[in-house]
């Protein structure tokens, strides 16, 4: 199969890629990462247009140069590599602040307080804005206050990773006046300079002291599922029925993003196109019983990492031909082995929603915040903030008792803050 998903397959892996908080219905409204927002969309109809003609270089670019396989900038056996000063951050802090550094929490419209305890507490290094947030001052009031109460470590103060689900259509968590009403991903395919206008979308998330965008999709959706596919395609969120256009429109949106000075965060690795059931709202028809390690499914992923995305979101669908009913975010075949290995990706993982989905319902929580760390993940997602106490416990305890996971510990720190301090939140005097 000659793609570009395939060909990083064989050659780096040598043998051998919400948030719905308290409800119980298909509306996406009421979620975020898996789900949808305040705004609607009225796009149904798949395509496989150009996007930008940025978007369509970097992607067949990345394609047609197999021998530049982002595998040459994966990390050291030994663990991933880290500056002086991301070393001198992690070796000062307790086990506590560690575990904290890779937990995300929600925050609900409110006051900006509402994290203030877990960031306090628990080292709490990461939150999302969910629930649908009003208005660019307000955001940009709550992102200022969390920034402020983000932890000093040995004299170096370590900023807070302030995220959005703003990916656009029934996605877009953020709204009011300040930041733009934006299509569907089915109709941003269609905008002929995709990048340039998701720099003007990530323009509005940066003035609102927003730094991380949990977007865009990469999944693909085939023409024969369609509206079918519960998650992606009946709310239109998907660039195409193909992965190139797939491909093109997420490499389009990413860069845009950066452009802006916002992280964007590729999901649903490896892929959520060909299920029928909601993650986030029920643990049956969310096997995709296609997918393998050399899927052309991949290939959006691969192009992404290939154009310097640092952050991938993994999704907790079911692959049964690559890990049986693993859900993704647990396996260390689909997480470590096809995401870090087969892909050479190197940077920060992070779960879809664990807080209130119903695929992982039946995991206790702490056990979702291990295992997910176990699989080679770094940053652990919750829709509860209430979870975060038990989950932090969870890590700490189980480092204490299992050096190997410790170790698993101490690496994902180091991706966390390494990516911290490449986006300047993170600077040693």
């Amino acid at each position: 199969m000659p793609t570009r998903a395939s060909h990083l397959t064989r050659a780096a892996a040598g043998l051998a890629v919400l948030a719905l908080v308290g409800c119980a219905s298909d509306d996406p409204g009421a979620g975020s990462t898996n789900s949808s927002s305040t705004s609607s969309s009225t796009s149904a109809e798949d395509t496989t247009s150009a996007t930008s003609s940025s978007a369509a270089t970097s992607s067949s670019a990345a394609t047609s140069s197999p021998s530049s396989s982002a595998r040459s900038t994966a990390a050291p056996a030994d663990g991933p590599e880290a500056s002086a000063c991301v070393e001198q951050v992690r070796d000062a802090m307790t086990p506590t602040q560690q575990a904290g550094q890779l937990l995300m929490a929600a925050m609900q419209p409110g006051p900006a307080t509402t994290l203030d305890g877990p960031i306090g507490a628990q080292g709490l290094g990461s939150m999302l804005y969910l629930g649908g947030w009003q208005e660019s001052a307000t955001v940009a009031a709550a992102s200022t206050h969390l920034q402020d109460v983000s932890p000093t470590v040995d004299g170096t103060k370590v900023g807070m990773l302030v995220a959005a689900d703003q990916e656009g259509g029934e996605v877009q968590q953020l709204t009011g006046s300040g930041f733009t009403s934006m299509p569907s991903g089915l109709e941003q395919a269609q905008d002929p300079d995709l990048r340039a206008s998701a720099k003007g979308w990530g323009t509005e998330l940066k003035q609102a002291g927003v730094n991380v965008n949990l977007a865009p999709t990469a999944d693909t959706v085939p023409s024969e599922i369609g509206t079918a596919n519960e998650p992606i395609g009946k709310w239109g969120r998907q660039y195409g029925s193909t992965p190139q256009a797939a491909s093109k429109g997420a490499v389009a949106f990413g860069q845009g993003m950066q452009d802006a000075g916002v992280e964007p965060t590729v999901k649903h690795f490896p892929g959520l196109g060909r299920i029928t059931g909601n993650t986030d709202l029920r643990d049956t028809g969310i096997t995709d019983s296609t997918m393998t390690r050399d899927d052309a499914h991949l290939t959006p992923f691969a192009d992404s990492i290939e154009a310097g995305t640092k952050i991938v979101m993994v999704g907790s669908a079911h692959y049964s031909k690559i890990d049986g009913e693993t859900p993704a975010l647990f396996s260390r075949t689909i997480v470590d082995g096809m995401l870090r290995d087969d892909l050479g990706f190197d940077g920060v993982v992070i779960t879809d929603d664990v807080g209130a989905a119903k695929a992982v319902a039946a995991t206790p929580v702490g056990e979702r915040a291990t295992r997910f760390i176990s699989a080679g993940g770094d940053i652990v997602l919750t829709a509860e903030p209430a979870q975060v106490p038990t989950m932090v416990s969870a890590i700490e305890a189980k480092a204490k008792g299992d050096p190997a996971f410790a170790k698993q510990v101490t690496a994902s720190v180091t991706r966390v803050l390494t990516l911290k301090e490449d986006m300047g939140l993170l600077r040693c005097s």
